[in-house]
C-alpha cells in the first residue's frame, strides 16, 4: 500500500513535517485506519505491532471529518 491510496483525514500539508504533515490519520479502502505520529516508548507492544503518539486535536479532526 502506498500513501496515495489512503484518504488523509487530518492535516493540510503545512505542518511541522512539511508537505507530509505529521502527525496524521489516514483511512484505507477497507475502512481501517493508519496513524502517523511520534514513536512512543510507553510499553513494549507485541511482536509485529508498534506504538505512536498523536495529539488529541488530530483525533478530534479525524472524527469531525468522518462526521461521527
Amino acid at each position: 500500500m502506498v500513501r496515495e491510496e489512503l484518504t488523509r483525514l487530518t492535516g493540510n500539508g503545512n505542518g511541522t513535517c512539511g508537505k507530509d504533515d505529521c502527525p496524521n490519520v489516514y483511512r484505507t479502502d477497507s475502512g481501517s485506519f493508519i496513524v502517523q505520529g511520534d514513536l512512543s516508548q510507553a510499553f513494549t507492544p507485541p511482536e509485529g505491532e508498534g506504538l505512536v503518539e498523536i495529539p488529541e486535536s488530530v483525533l478530534r479532526e479525524a472524527v469531525r471529518v468522518l462526521g461521527w
